[in-house]
């Protein structure tokens, strides 16, 4: 079904309203093609823009790296072809004349907490792990509920469950897997394509068939000070607590207990996922952290976790931390990994090449998911 966003439904009021039909494209040419990618794994962006002085491009392939330029030619379209890229799916949005917009013309749109920016799929020459292939699908479903910690807030929760799930009686071990900051409950699964990488890993017999959920990650109004003395993270941990995890066990055929629970998450999630399953060994045996943001005070945080060591390796079954060399937060996440050492917490530290993007979170996801549940 075809939704009508408002900044369309102006359009056809305002061309009714001249008795002329609206135009399908704001470009001089209908065929105007944004983002091409060519078979040599090269991306061309495209936006029409007449008017304006300066256009960049801002995508999360970059990392640090200045935002380059786009070249206008006569007819006022404005175009850059850059890579060759690694196959994936990256994250892009337009600058022009210093206000950021997605691409006006890719019906792929980013959504997050605030504003939207578009997604390009770079192909492999051979299928992907992390792209739909021939094989059984689980289901992705939205769950909606009312929120008892967030003051009866109505909030999406997405849920995966195996290939399967509908025709059996099986109970299921349960995968928390939260979200970045500035992102949405969609995220891993329109963005970091969760669910395909999980079908495939399935399909291929190197995990355990699990349920996935993924709920949204700002319990506090993104970009907004905290309500009170309460933090996002601390309120979301609540939310976890007392809303998304008894909903799930309700709802869901879920096999009980702690050892059928683990909990990962990327960036503001990874720091997310670390609060809430070290601080609940009592709740999850496997917790991870995609190029997280570690807690400042992890050290104070989890003393009792750190001096006994021999107890938290006996209830940790997998304690897994991943980062990117050319991730901002790389360093916290190597820091934690030594403290960790230190203290003779047995856990995996995975130091890859990569920014702070889905491309690496996709990797560490097929990574982690095989290790858990065996």
């Amino acid at each position: 079904m075809n939704r009508l966003f408002p900044w369309a439904a102006v359009v056809l009021l305002v061309a009714g309203a001249s008795g002329q039909a609206p135009r399908r494209d704001a470009s001089p040419n209908p065929t105007l093609n944004s983002p091409e990618v060519s078979a040599d794994h090269r991306v061309t962006f495209r936006i029409f823009a007449p008017k304006a002085s300066e256009v960049t491009l801002t995508g999360d392939w970059l990392g640090a790296a200045p935002a380059p330029q786009l070249s206008r030619d006569d007819r006022g379209v404005w175009s850059i072809t850059l890579g060759p890229f690694e196959p994936s799916i990256y994250i892009y949005s337009f600058t022009v004349d210093g206000v950021s917009i997605p691409d006006p013309i890719n019906p792929r749109i980013k959504l997050r907490a605030r504003t939207s920016a578009s997604m390009v799929e770079v192909k492999g020459d051979s299928p992907q792990f992390w792209e739909a292939r021939d094989v059984p699908h689980g289901a992705v479903e939205i769950n909606w509920e009312k929120s008892k910690a967030i003051e009866g807030d109505t909030r999406a929760i997405w849920i995966y469950t195996p290939p399967g799930y509908a025709t059996t009686t099986r109970r299921y071990p349960v995968l928390y897997l939260l979200h970045g900051s500035n992102d949405t409950a969609a995220g891993w699964t329109m963005a970091g394509n969760a669910n395909f990488v999980l079908d495939n890993l399935l399909a291929e017999k190197k995990a355990q068939p699990m349920i996935v959920v993924m709920p949204w990650g700002h319990a506090t109004p993104y970009g907004a000070p905290p309500p009170g003395a309460i933090t996002n993270d601390a309120l979301f941990e609540d939310y976890m607590l007392k809303d998304v995890i008894p909903s799930v066990e309700s709802r869901y055929r879920v096999a009980p207990g702690r050892q059928n629970r683990a909990i990962a998450g990327l960036s503001m999630g990874g720091g997310q996922s670390l609060r809430i399953g070290l601080g609940h060994l009592d709740l999850f045996s496997a917790v991870a952290s995609f190029s997280g943001a570690v807690p400042g005070d992890f050290e104070t945080r989890f003393a009792a976790l750190l001096k006994d060591s021999r107890t938290t390796n006996e209830k940790l079954k997998v304690l897994w931390i991943g980062c990117g060399r050319q991730d901002s937060l790389f360093g916290r996440s190597s820091g934690l990994s030594e403290l960790l050492t230190k203290y003779q917490v047995r856990h995996v530290f995975r130091a890859t090449d990569g920014v702070h993007n889905y491309t690496v979170w996709r990797k560490y996801l097929a990574e982690y998911a095989p290790l858990l549940f065996r």
